[in-house]
């Protein structure tokens, strides 16, 4: 017999959580994400009749289109439950257009923040219709980009080199990286020291540290060796008198509970997930996962989003947790509310657990290890948000010798707060004191003696280089891009080559600085902050309801089509020079060069097409195998795990799946290995005889 009710989402994993949950009048089936797109062959967007999109079936998806033909055929009523978003909204309007449903009429869509039995069934209660603002918004962007990708790319292909793309979102982003290693180039270090004096009492007791301020009162920068030296000289053999000590009280609030950017910065920071990595495994907890003795659920609320509006039944879950948990004291007195960006789209929560009272610890060894660390990131992240605040006792003290001012600071943990649950690394100024509950003791008037005096030279660091935590940070504070697209946008721009991974930091490449030049000369709106957060709000007013998306694309399409013109007369040929290395091309004997294809980068023969030579581009590690004497290098498994190989396989069959360090053992001498554990390098033996295997060794550095 035909299920009387037929509910479409947009994953199989989704379909199978949300089936569990409903009975056996419905029948729960998934569209795979979109049915229906631009076609890849042609632009796809009918310049002439006010940019109507031409969607065509995606290839593929024939076949599954007729099996949910078939069933809504027989379905007394089809609901339509894909991701609570522009996106989605889109993906359900196509879908009802295919099976020939009014969605302006009838009440067939359905939205839920979180996969839990509670808010499908609830969401029954208030299917709606399809909103068609939401679609013309997903669907403005879907165009915009589209002309920008199809109209641009070409020219980059005959101008550069092929293989190329520009992008609304992707190329001001690749921009904001290369503008941010010109800063770096451009960095000019200056010179300045430190003076440090390490203090006690009379009796030699309670020590603590003081630092260099100014003279007479005035604060004072030392920068070069002779001042300081002039400033040692006048303290030397001086008393240390203790100007005014004060001591004070001062809370932290915490943090407040992710959004799409910050749980990619923390992922990145604290676990060392790239952006990618962090959205697959958080959409793998949003769509459910199987939880013993619940069944199969939705274990996060929905990953994509800048609100940081918590559902006030899940604020009461949690403040009940906690007073269970750690204790009434940690309990504040009102719930903890964080206003989000003026920016922001409201209508989903923030990141949190779908089901507060499941606890990490009780999912170890349940989830996949990514899963069981990024829920308890989110975890633990959440409910600290909901706790009362971190106190701590202060001192500060000012200290003179022989006019020269030095000033101490001290703090002690008084009441831990949410740090019991999540600690921020960001708070160094606490990790020294925090041992400790009590602060030293400073009187007006005291002389104290020096112990030591130790002045140091620095100099002044350039700005840091983005990760992909820091970059989705930016993104988000300059209006580029939403939430969906940030892992997007960022893997697109590494993918390309315009700028590339050095361990955790984005530094653009040659490539990268090329075309964002060529852009920002031709295309100076496209690379243009302001005016892509501009276009982003114009989005956002479209979802509104308040400006109708042809206009919004019309008003771009007018000055770009000349900017366009323009630049296909006027930009010049780039050559790009290829990196030479120090590879010697056996069949001919060049230096053989890094080129860019299909699959990423490789080494060929720069005597193309009289040779054509060409091979696989391997990351030398500096370790030579111990079996033949070849180079291990860096190579990808089918599966594209990374492991460590000798060049010379599969003659050599020496391998190792850890990365291997330049220091051999000490005891044997084999291969030591390295891996990182919570943010820290361990290594150990590759040489599973080794004495020392009983016993890891933590070692931070060749």
């Amino acid at each position: 017999m035909a299920s009387k009710y037929l509910v479409i989402v947009e994953s199989p994993s989704k379909a199978k959580t949300i089936n569990k949950y409903l009975g056996k009048n419905y029948t729960v089936m998934a569209s795979v994400g979109h049915l229906r797109d631009l076609p890849k062959s042609k632009l796809g967007v009918d310049i002439e009749h006010d940019f109507a999109p031409e969607y065509i079936t995606i290839r593929g998806k024939g076949e599954l289109i007729t099996k949910l033909k078939k069933a809504a055929k027989t379905a007394d009523k089809v609901y339509l439950a894909t991701d609570p978003d522009r996106e989605g909204e889109a993906i359900s309007w196509h879908i009802a257009n295919i099976l020939g449903i009014d969605a302006s009429k009838e009440p067939c869509r359905l939205t839920f923040n979180a996969i839990t039995k509670n808010a499908v069934t609830s969401s029954l209660k208030s299917a709606r219709t399809i909103d068609k603002n939401l679609v013309d918004a997903q669907q403005a962007r879907r165009v915009l980009d589209r002309i920008v990708g199809y109209k641009i790319s070409p020219l980059l292909w005959e101008k550069v080199r092929k293989g190329l793309s520009a992008g609304r979102v992707q190329s001001v982003t690749t921009k904001m990286v290369v503008d941010r290693e010109r800063e770096i180039m451009a960095f000019k270090p200056k010179e300045y020291w430190t003076i440090v004096v390490k203090l006690a009492d009379e009796k030699g007791k309670n020590p603590f540290e003081a630092r260099y301020y100014g003279i007479n009162g005035k604060k004072k920068e030392l920068g070069s060796k002779e001042e300081t030296d002039a400033v040692l000289a006048k303290i030397d053999g001086a008393d240390y008198i203790v100007e005014k000590a004060v001591y004070g009280k001062k809370n932290r609030h915490p943090a407040p509970p992710f959004d799409t950017s910050t749980l990619i910065q923390d992922a990145s920071r604290k676990l060392g997930f790239q952006s990618r990595r962090t959205m697959s495994t958080a959409q793998a907890l949003y769509e459910g996962v199987d939880v013993p003795g619940r069944g199969t659920l939705g274990l996060i609320t929905y990953m994509r989003t800048d609100s940081l509006r918590v559902a006030p039944e899940a604020q009461a879950e949690a403040r009940e947790l906690i007073g269970k948990k750690f204790g009434g004291e940690f309990v504040p007195d009102k719930p903890n509310f964080y206003r989000s960006g003026k920016n922001s789209q409201d209508a989903h929560e923030a990141i949190r657990p779908s089901v507060v009272d499941i606890e990490p610890e009780s999912l170890k060894g349940k989830l996949t290890n990514d899963q069981y660390r990024l829920y308890k990131l989110i975890w633990e992240r959440f409910i600290a948000s909901q706790m009362a605040d971190a106190e701590y006792n202060t001192m500060n003290a000012d200290i003179t010798a022989n006019g020269v001012n030095f000033k101490a600071a001290a703090t002690a943990v008084s009441f831990p707060g949410y740090t019991a649950v999540y600690g921020d690394d960001g708070e160094d100024e606490e990790n020294e004191v925090k041992k400790s509950r009590k602060l030293i003791s400073l009187e007006n008037g005291v002389r104290l003696k020096a112990e030591t005096v130790t002045p140091d030279q620095h100099f002044t660091e350039p700005p840091a280089r983005y990760t992909e935590g820091s970059l989705a940070k930016a993104m988000k504070e300059n209006g580029i891009g939403r939430p969906s697209t940030y892992a997007q946008t960022i893997s697109t721009i590494v993918g390309r080559d315009y700028v590339t991974r050095d361990k955790k930091l984005l530094k653009p490449t040659e490539l990268g600085f090329i075309v964002t030049d060529l852009m920002a000369e031709n295309f100076k709106d496209l690379v243009d902050v302001d005016f892509t957060a501009n276009m982003e709000k114009q989005l956002d007013e479209i979802e509104e309801g308040d400006v109708d998306w042809v206009k919004v694309v019309s008003d771009f399409y007018g000055p770009f089509e000349k900017t366009l013109e323009t630049a296909k007369s006027t930009i010049e040929k780039v050559k790009i020079k290829d990196e030479e290395t120090d590879e010697i091309c056996e069949k001919c004997g060049r230096h053989m060069v890094i080129k860019m294809g299909r699959y990423g980068k490789f080494l060929a023969c720069p005597g193309f097409p009289e040779c054509r030579n060409a091979k696989p581009l391997l990351q030398d590690t500096g370790v030579k195998c111990p079996k033949c004497g070849g180079r291990i290098v860096a190579k990808k498994s089918q599966k594209g795990k990374k492991y460590y190989a000798c060049e010379n396989a599969p003659k050599c069959d020496f391998y190792l799946w850890d990365e291997p360090a330049k220091t051999p053992c000490p005891i044997c001498g084999s291969i030591m290995t390295r891996k990182y554990v919570k943010r820290r390098s361990v290594t150990t033996c590759s040489n599973k005889d080794c004495p020392s295997n009983k016993k890891e060794k933590d070692v931070n550095k060749d």
